[in-house]
């Protein structure tokens, strides 16, 4: 008999998480390892919030708190949601989690039945279709090249949709290729699911303060009201406010839903760390000057990146909306070998070789369901950055 689940062999292991330890023993050994394959802003949390949960603790906000998360927070993402996407929940119709992974396997967990398919746009943030398996889902992984900026059209999303479709999985900006949908294309897609009333919509909105430009961020339940009663709509301070390792997501959705997601995480994990919950309160409610400090940051590094990738030998780079990623193709140099003799004869051949001459961490397409490309994040400093880009440059020249 198996001692291990048959469930573990339905997922494989994060490519991300895989990348960065690898470029870590690297650098364990002395090599020098530029990484640019994190997704964490490498700022510091702002000191306001730090305070916060200094505070808490100093009152002795230390004892279990509410499995849904604590009031003052649930009362602030309503108001958050109010303010900025002109949704209007209660606050009991809101759920935080430990980070915004957790609130992710709730939902699914709370309503996926074996067979039930979950449509989601390649390329995709590598946890989806994993968390989609393990909680008894089934990925449909509908591809959203190049030739539309990694944005899903209406025509596919159409095609992909079943009777046995229970959720459409949106990210927008998207993890990893940046893409962004107006609210042009956004409407275009709530139209069809519209026609569909069986289809419920996950929206993963994580990125939404990270858009450049003069672009305007939407929801799906704010582009169209009508999807309301069937969204989810999660969230989360990870990036907006350089709060990964707080580990604080949160959603707001209809209240049966948030009551099933309740349920199950009072048997698995109960409420959110309490400090980090000040804290992510303090983040929603207090000064939001951080925000556009860090945007403007993360633009003039992305016209960074984005121009000296194109100008390395076979890398087509297209210019994203928003995130801290780029996706490059990396398509002209599928079978052209490396000067330590590797042919280079996948997407993840090239980010290895990548790693073992030049000392630069970057993920391949193929781990988010779309190569040959390859993801770089930079969220990291100018220098690294164009130190990192010149490394490519060369690696891509020297390809024969």
């Amino acid at each position: 008999m198996a001692f291990l689940a048959d469930a573990l062999s339905r997922v494989k292991p994060s490519a991300t998480i895989a990348v960065t330890q690898m470029g870590r023993e690297l650098k364990g050994k002395g090599v020098d390892v530029i990484s640019l394959s994190v997704g964490e802003p490498d700022f510091d949390t702002p000191d306001n919030i730090k305070e916060a949960a200094i505070a808490a603790i100093r009152r002795g906000e230390t004892k279990y708190p509410p499995v849904a998360g604590i009031v003052p927070l649930r009362e602030a993402i309503a108001a958050k949601f109010r303010r900025e996407n002109g949704l209007d929940y209660k606050p009991a119709q809101t759920i935080v989690g430990t980070g915004g992974k957790h609130v992710l396997f709730n939902a699914f967990l709370a309503t996926l039945n074996a067979g039930d398919e979950v449509i989601i746009p390649a390329p995709f943030w590598v946890s989806y279709p994993e968390i989609v398996a393990l909680c008894g889902g089934t990925p449909v992984l509908v591809k959203a090249g190049m030739e539309t900026n990694y944005k899903l059209t209406p025509e596919a999303l159409e095609a992909a949709i079943t009777p046995k479709t229970k959720w459409f999985m949106f990210n927008s900006p998207s993890n990893p290729s940046g893409a962004a949908y107006t609210r042009d294309e956004l409407k275009a897609l709530t139209d069809v699911l519209m026609k569909h009333p069986h289809v419920w919509v996950l929206t993963d909105d994580i990125y939404e303060h990270l858009v450049f430009g003069d672009f305007e961020f939407t929801t799906p339940a704010q582009v169209e009201p009508g999807l309301y009663d069937r969204t989810l709509t999660m969230n989360g301070v990870s990036k907006a406010y350089a709060m990964t390792g707080w580990r604080i997501g949160y959603a707001a959705g209809p209240e049966k839903l948030i009551k099933a997601m309740d349920m199950i995480q009072g048997q698995q994990t109960s409420g959110a760390c309490t400090i980090a919950q000040w804290a992510a309160t303090e983040a929603l409610t207090g000064p939001q000057d951080f925000i556009p400090k860090s945007r403007a940051a993360f633009e003039e590094r992305r016209d960074l990146v984005v121009s000296m990738l194109n100008q390395a030998a076979g890398l087509k780079c297209p210019t994203p909306e928003g995130a801290f990623y780029v996706y490059p193709s990396c398509a002209e140099l599928i079978g052209k070998q490396a000067p330590s003799g590797k042919v280079i004869g996948t997407d993840e051949d090239f980010v290895m070789e990548l790693l073992a001459t030049e000392g630069v961490a970057a993920v391949h397409g193929s781990a988010f369901g779309l190569g040959p490309n390859f993801r770089v994040s930079y969220a990291t400093s100018n220098e690294n950055l164009e130190k990192a880009c010149n490394r490519i440059q060369k690696f891509c020249a020297e390809l024969r």
